[in-house]
């Protein structure tokens, strides 16, 4: 038993860390007040893809964390013409943003630069993001999305 509650703490400590999301800019995938596990230690064997839930320091307040959908990454060109977002000329499909969370905002043609990515939320027309922020540094994210435990009937996955 102590073996197993050793093993536990390892992985919450220093693999798994326990958040909580505060806001609805994620709906409808994640909910204000949803608890959930992010994986802590993911980015140091593999990189960052376009699509990740990720959880970040908030670029204008490192007290404070974020969490959002990385959209573009570094060297990508992105351009979002009313609400529509394409990366390197093409439209990004995005069937986790449901019509009614889209928004009308445009953002002219950048690439992001080395070691940052663009970041966004799912319930566009109320999220603050990258398309107020910018790009942010690779180094502010800290973990992956990877499970929701409660409420136990939306436990599952992050997609």
């Amino acid at each position: 038993m102590l073996v197993s509650l050793a093993i536990s703490l390892f992985i919450i400590l220093f693999l798994y860390q326990p958040v909580r999301e505060e806001g609805t800019s994620m709906l409808p995938h994640l909910e204000d007040q949803d608890r959930l596990f992010i994986n802590k230690f993911v980015y140091h064997f593999e990189s960052i893809q376009r699509g990740d839930v990720v959880v970040f320091l908030y670029p204008r307040d490192h007290t404070k964390s974020y969490i959002k959908r990385v959209i573009a990454l570094p060297g990508d060109r992105l351009r979002i013409v009313r609400g529509i977002v394409y990366v390197n000329g093409r439209r990004l499909k995005e069937p986790y943003v449901p019509a009614r969370f889209r928004d009308d905002r445009s953002v002219p043609e950048m690439t992001i630069p080395k070691h940052e990515c663009w970041v966004m939320g799912d319930h566009r027309n109320i999220s603050s993001d990258s398309r107020d922020f910018g790009p942010i540094s690779i180094s502010l994210i800290y973990g992956k999305a990877a499970f929701v435990y409660w409420p136990v009937d939306q436990a599952g996955v992050v997609h």
